[in-house]
Parts: structure tokens; sequence; C-alpha cells
């Protein structure tokens, strides 16, 4: 029996929006990573979701998968930079601070919202037991 009705989808929000902020801030600590182990500059990170059923059969969110943005970074002249090229091109990531930023936001909101209706549902339950005193 659900208890507390609805908790299992503010949980997978929450875990949802959790892996969203960390790749953010893995974008974020690469914004000027220009050489990665694959030999590229880095690739800015997509979280991508998918509807799921929870435990009890409601639906809820789940990341399905991180994916790399495909979009090219920016080339910038820098001919002293160790990873320029014959002309002096550097290829920068895709990473664009402002666009992070926004997304960050989103999550952060998206974050509270779900915890709030974890606590409302919380909150609830514990009004419903009073009831039976």
């Amino acid at each position: 029996m659900d208890f507390i009705p609805g908790i299992g989808a503010t949980a997978g929000g929450l875990d949802a929006q959790r892996t969203r902020l960390e790749v953010i801030a893995q974008n974020l600590a690469n914004i000027h990573t220009t050489k990665t182990a694959d030999g590229g500059p880095y690739q800015r990170q997509i979280v991508n979701f998918v509807e799921a059923l929870d435990a009890t059969g409601n639906p809820s969110v789940k990341v399905d998968s991180v994916t790399r943005d495909p979009q090219p970074g920016a080339a910038r002249f820098d001919p002293s930079h160790p990873h320029a090229d014959e002309n002096g091109q550097v290829q920068m990531p895709n990473v664009s601070l402002s666009h992070e930023m926004v997304d960050m936001l989103s999550a952060s909101r998206a974050y509270e919202a779900n915890l709030s209706a974890a606590k409302t549902s919380r909150s609830l339950a514990q009004k419903a037991l009073e009831i039976g005193r």
C-alpha cells in the first residue's frame, strides 16, 4: 500500500533533477577544456528524461541517457595556445555559460518544486494519521 501517494513520482523527479544539476556542473567545469582523452574539445552533455512507472505503478520520470550535444564549439584565434592548429585556431568547447546558467536555474526550480510536493505529501499523510486518533 502506498501510504504517501505521489512520493514515488517526486522521488523520481528529485533524482532526475539532481542528475541534471550534476551534468550542468560538469559542463561548467569543462567550459575551457580544449583537449579531452578523445583528442578534441569537451562536448556539452545533455540529460534526456523518459516517463517511467514507479514501484506502485504511478507515472514518474527517470534519466534515460546523458548524450553529447553535437553542435560544434567556436574556433578562436590564439596561435600561442598549445592546442592551436597550423592556422592559430583553437577549437573551443560548445559550452555556453549563459545557457548552462539558465539550465541550472530551471533544474534548481524543478528540484525545489519536487521537494515541496514531497513535503506536502508527507504533511498530508501526517494529518490523515491525526484524524484517526
